[in-house]
Order: structure tokens, then C-alpha cells, then sequence
């Protein structure tokens, strides 16, 4: 354990009041005093993200509304850092800030959880899914054009109980975050991650600090976890290249070849009209540094934007 006596602490952490939140910051709490003898403690806030429920958040303002209050304490010296589910975080960070670390990822896969069908093919014709992920949407709409998909928006623990009172035959949430809650039992079947594509970032927890904070960053960096870093950062790299938001249904998935290679998986789906083809591209390079995976990530929005996807991303949701 290394001496971090320049550091001020304790290390204060924003964080979502969310249980999901709240278990993702309590974990990294843990791991800064236990790894690297780091006092730690959480600041509980509740974000614009965490209020607007009635709303998908393409039409509010995106995912950033789940972390700018947390920048906002940082900025202000209320917190030295925030903990975020990565693929919940901008693709550009405000002035000011950086991703320090990104911790090793869990199941990057979507979950489908239902109390009366094993799995996606088993849901009759019509059935009604859940889900608020355009990303989601344009992919469910690959496999099933039948089905009828519903926005469900609120945290975790909001969309089970949504289920659990009839309102959905099945529901689509990320794996991760009910394997970290103890959930897994929910899970009725993992889709398959090539049949549907995670998003950038997706079972991943990035560490965001204040760009000023070298020595805080410095240390915490150790934490990050190369492997996960790379993936995550090509996949990062698709989304920022075609302007990604919560308005572009846009999937993107690295995984590590057993010759070390990294390959890339993405896919991009028309918003407007979610049942027009996915456009789909599968690359792999050699990648070693964050300027090789990120290069990878381009190389493959290209791809997509040659295929046609400028028409695509041109398109806006109803």
C-alpha cells in the first residue's frame, strides 16, 4: 500500500441514491480504502435524470442528466469524485473533467426478465416489452417486428416492480446491474451479445475526477483495468464519432479474440422508423494503446456511415 499523503481526504464520492448507484459508489469506496489506504466517503444526490420519469431521456436532455449534478459538487469542491455506470456517461466529458479509470466490466449483456416466458422467442404474438433503450428498440424490432414495445423508464428496483404489477409480459435491463444487486434470479435468458449488441461502455464503471486532481488521479488510475479500458474506449470511440446520444439507436461491443486481437461488433438502427433494417460492421486490428482502440472505433463509424448511415443518423424519434 503506497503512502497518499497529498491527497486530501477523505475522498469524497458523488453518487446517485439509486441502490444500483449506491452499490456501484460503495464499491468503489471499498477498493480506494482497501487497495490503496484511501478514507472514503459517499455524498448521496438525486440527478434531473433520477426525476424526469415521464419522459424518454432522448427527449429531455440525454444521459447527462445522470451525471451533472455530480460535476456540478465536484466543481465545487463538495466531492473529489463521481462513479458512473459508463455507458450512462457523455461521450464528451465538460471541460474540466476526465474518466480516470474503468473498473473491470461485468456481464456487458442485456438481460430478458419476464415472470411468465423463459425467453424472447417463447413471448406470443403481439407481446408487450419494456423498455426506454432506442438501442433496444431497433434490435428487439430485428428479432420480433411483432412485438410491442413500451417505454419503461425509473430505476432498477422501479421497472421490476412496472413488471411485477402487469404492465409488461417481459422487460429488457442490463445484465450487470442485476448480478450486482443480488438479481440474477430475474434473469430469464442473457441475449446472445452478437444477436444484441450491448451499448459503449455497457456492464462497465467509469471513475470521473476533476482534470486538476493529478495526484488523486494518478493513484485511483491503478484501479483501472487495461483490458476493459481498451474494449470500452473503442467502443466509446464508434458513439463520439457519429454524434451519439440517447437519440441514435446505436450499439457498440469489443471483445478480446484468443489471438489477443480485439474485435469490434456495432450496429446502428433508424430511430424514426425502428423497423428499417440494423446496419451492421464487424472489424478487428491488433490494439495496444487507447489511440489504437479508439482508431478502431472510427474505422468502424465509417463503416456504418458507408453502409448508409448517414441517413440514419439524420433521422430524429417521433
Amino acid at each position: 500500500m503506497q503512502s497518499n499523503a497529498s491527497i486530501v481526504t477523505p475522498v469524497v464520492i458523488a453518487t446517485r441514491e439509486s441502490r444500483l448507484a449506491l452499490w456501484q459508489a460503495e464499491h468503489v469506496r471499498d477498493r480506494l480504502q482497501q487497495e490503496l489506504g484511501l478514507p472514503t466517503e459517499l455524498l448521496g444526490m438525486t440527478t434531473r435524470g433520477d426525476q424526469i420519469l415521464d419522459r424518454s431521456l432522448s427527449k429531455v436532455g440525454g444521459k447527462g442528466l445522470f451525471v451533472k449534478e455530480l460535476e456540478v459538487a465536484m466543481e465545487a469542491g463538495q466531492a473529489q469524485m463521481a462513479v458512473h455506470s459508463l455507458k450512462d456517461v457523455p461521450m464528451e466529458l465538460p471541460e474540466g473533467f476526465v474518466l480516470v479509470a474503468i473498473l473491470e466490466r461485468e456481464d456487458p449483456r442485456d438481460a430478458f426478465v419476464s415472470n411468465r416466458y423463459a425467453s424472447l422467442a417463447e413471448l406470443p404474438q403481439g407481446a408487450c416489452v419494456g423498455t426506454s433503450s432506442l438501442r433496444r428498440v431497433v434490435q428487439l424490432k430485428a428479432l420480433r417486428p411483432d412485438l410491442r414495445i413500451e417505454p419503461l423508464r425509473g430505476n432498477l428496483d422501479t421497472r421490476l416492480r412496472k413488471l411485477d404489477e402487469g404492465g409488461y409480459d417481459a422487460i429488457v435491463l442490463a445484465a450487470a446491474g442485476l448480478k450486482r444487486l443480488g438479481l440474477g434470479a430475474r434473469i430469464r435468458a442473457t441475449f446472445d451479445a452478437e444477436a444484441m449488441i450491448p451499448a459503449a461502455g455497457q456492464g462497465a464503471l467509469g471513475l470521473e475526477i476533476r482534470a486538476d486532481a493529478q495526484t488523486l488521479g494518478q493513484v485511483v488510475a491503478t484501479l483501472s483495468h487495461q483490458p476493459t479500458w481498451l474494449a470500452t474506449h473503442a467502443e466509446r470511440a464508434v458513439s463520439r464519432a457519429l454524434g451519439g446520444s440517447c437519440s441514435v439507436p446505436l450499439a457498440a461491443h469489443a471483445v478480446w479474440l484468443a489471438d489477443g486481437r480485439m474485435q469490434l461488433d456495432v450496429a446502428l438502427g433508424h430511430a424514426a422508423q425502428p423497423e428499417q433494417p440494423l446496419l451492421k460492421a464487424r472489424l478487428s486490428a491488433a490494439v495496444t494503446t487507447t489511440e489504437a482502440a479508439e482508431a478502431l472505433g472510427r474505422e468502424a463509424a465509417e463503416r456504418l456511415v458507408a453502409a448508409g448511415g448517414a441517413a440514419y443518423l439524420a433521422a430524429q424519434p417521433a
